[in-house]
């Protein structure tokens, strides 16, 4: 496989493994009020704030054949460490902070008293989120979601880390020019891989402004 078909699927996997986490923790924080709530936010943007390769040594002691839960991965045949998964998991941890933000921001932007009137007529909470909350803040959430993957594309420290570079399973855009850097007369390659990958960021940059205007516009939040 490619250094960009590999980016492109790491980076639509990583996002997919993230979503489901952020649009849980983003109601749950927005929505509730408990003790322990501003531990958990730290937790959650850490790896906006630590280096990458921190980040990544972080989770080779979680996912190696000794860690963990590496270890019992391992033993029914889904190892994480220097495979596509881990490239997969590094991506998904390091964009998560960008996804639950953005996720968080538009159920913000959601009018708490929608919800309570849905409640009132006997739905309950699942329900709510799924009939009022989800589709008011959609759009802010695909943007999110866009957002995530284009950090997905470029992410570097914790997949060398953690997944190294195999090329056709790891060996994403960031970590295929890295190593065409030494290969001499390879810059043609390189520059190649560059303009992908800036066109790709172009268009997830676009495509998450375009969404994010759409989400202001629906709550009326543009004046």
């Amino acid at each position: 496989m490619s250094a960009v078909s590999l980016s492109i699927l790491v980076g639509l996997l990583a996002t997919l493994l993230a979503l489901p986490p952020a649009l849980f923790l983003g109601w749950v924080l927005e929505r509730t009020r408990w003790p322990g709530r501003g531990v958990v936010y730290v937790l959650v943007l850490l790896p906006l704030v630590l280096p990458p390769v921190v980040t990544g040594y972080l989770l080779l002691e979680f996912f190696s054949p000794r860690g963990m839960l590496g270890r019992q991965l391992e033993s029914i045949g889904l190892p994480v460490a220097f495979h596509l998964a881990g490239a997969v998991v590094a991506a998904s941890v390091v964009g998560f902070p960008l996804l639950f933000m953005l996720v968080s921001y538009a159920y913000r932007s959601v009018d708490p008293a929608l919800e309570t009137v849905s409640r009132s007529l006997g739905r309950g909470g699942w329900e709510t989120w799924w009939r009022v909350t989800l589709p008011l803040a959609w759009p802010g959430v695909a943007a999110g979601a866009l957002l995530a993957f284009a950090r997905a594309l470029g992410e570097f420290g914790a997949t060398i880390v953690l997944a190294g570079h195999v090329p056709g399973e790891t060996g994403t855009i960031p970590l295929a020019v890295m190593a065409l850097m030494d290969v001499p007369g390879a810059e043609q390659e390189v520059f190649a891989l560059c303009g992908v990958s800036i066109f790709l960021g172009v268009l997830a940059v676009v495509g998450f402004r375009a969404l994010d205007k759409r989400h202001r516009t629906r709550l009326e939040l543009d004046r």
